[in-house]
């Protein structure tokens, strides 16, 4: 656990603008994401991205040093970056919609090298990437090797507006996934706890595994005895739900190195030529950030998903 304590020149200043102050190797995305499953609170309170801070106000964060407050990566990193890469799906003043490609790092980190999605999104947007000391930022994250729809919060009033879609639950998440095996029904739900994945060791040694309610729905498009395509729609944002999820119940995701099955990943590799995660983001649906109007955005399944796919004797119109 981490606190701070805010003094007399902090007072008057937005809770989201002081943590970007005080932890600067945070994601802007994991920061408005942590307010919103309250790993963060204000005086013991539940704390909000646009809350004013008094003096004296005790901002708690839980995490460890170590993670949250290392150095921030250098200034100068510069990446080279192609615009040209970037698949923007919708845009307006208030935010965009971006086609990620697998492969892509949604943000710099430890481990990762050339330029990220962040990179080129503020590139693409030149001068325009930074309005009122807040930098254009992913308004949620994305596995780097999952592709399909992020969405990009332009101004700070847009990253609040669309902290509490998601924190209410009014963003809808439509996934396709290629899975081993035929599935028992049709249409099904999976509620299992899954162990917070972010909890350090010290925190599991002190206060035992951390577990989170999750949801998955998902329902079947096409199915061989060999694999099944479905639509997973998520009720909860844990890191890697579905595929934790999927791999749980025995159906794990087609070339997921982490949660899968290796002969199954290598099956699909030398009968299917399938060489990435078969995890893709298809479809997000949300109220406008500005107007509240229903938005909805796809991105169509990558040439090598529907390649893999239709080798494996699967339809996605069916």
């Amino acid at each position: 656990m981490i606190e701070f304590k805010v003094d007399a020149d902090s007072a008057g200043m937005r809770l989201d603008k002081f943590l970007r102050k005080k932890l600067e190797r945070v994601p802007v995305s994991h920061l408005f994401k942590m307010i919103r499953t309250k790993r963060i609170r204000v005086n013991a309170r539940r704390a909000y991205p646009d809350q004013a801070l008094q003096a004296g106000d005790a901002i708690a964060v839980r995490g460890t040093e170590e993670r949250l407050l290392a150095p921030a990566p250098s200034r100068n990193r510069s990446p080279v970056v192609d615009v040209s890469q970037l698949r923007v799906l919708l845009e307006d003043t208030w935010m965009m919609a971006i086609d990620k490609p697998s492969g892509l790092a949604v943000h710099p980190g430890s481990g990762i090298s050339g330029a990220t999605l962040v990179d080129q999104v503020r590139a693409y947007l030149g001068t325009y990437a930074v309005r009122n000391d807040f930098a254009a930022s992913p308004a949620h994250r994305l596995d780097r090797d999952t592709s399909g729809v992020v969405l990009i919060a332009k101004r700070r009033p847009a990253m609040v507006r669309f902290t509490e879609l998601f924190t209410r639950g009014q963003v809808k998440k439509h996934y396709l996934a290629l899975v081993k095996g035929k599935m028992p029904r049709l249409r099904g739900i999976i509620d299992i706890a899954l162990s917070e994945h972010q909890q350090t060791a010290a925190s599991k040694a002190q206060h035992g595994v951390k577990m989170q309610e999750a949801l998955t729905r998902y329902r079947v498009i096409s199915q061989t005895k060999e694999a099944s395509l479905l639509e997973c729609v998520i009720e909860t944002g844990r890191t890697h739900q579905i595929r934790r999820h999927l791999s749980a119940v025995g159906h794990p995701i087609a070339g997921d190195r982490k949660y899968g099955d290796f002969s199954f990943n290598r099956e699909a590799k030398a009968r299917w030529g399938l060489r990435r995660l078969f995890l893709h983001a298809q479809q997000i649906e949300f109220p406008h950030p500005e107007h509240g109007g229903k938005v909805q955005v796809s991105a169509e399944l990558p040439s090598e998903l529907q390649e893999a796919m239709k080798r494996a004797g699967l339809n996605i119109d069916a």
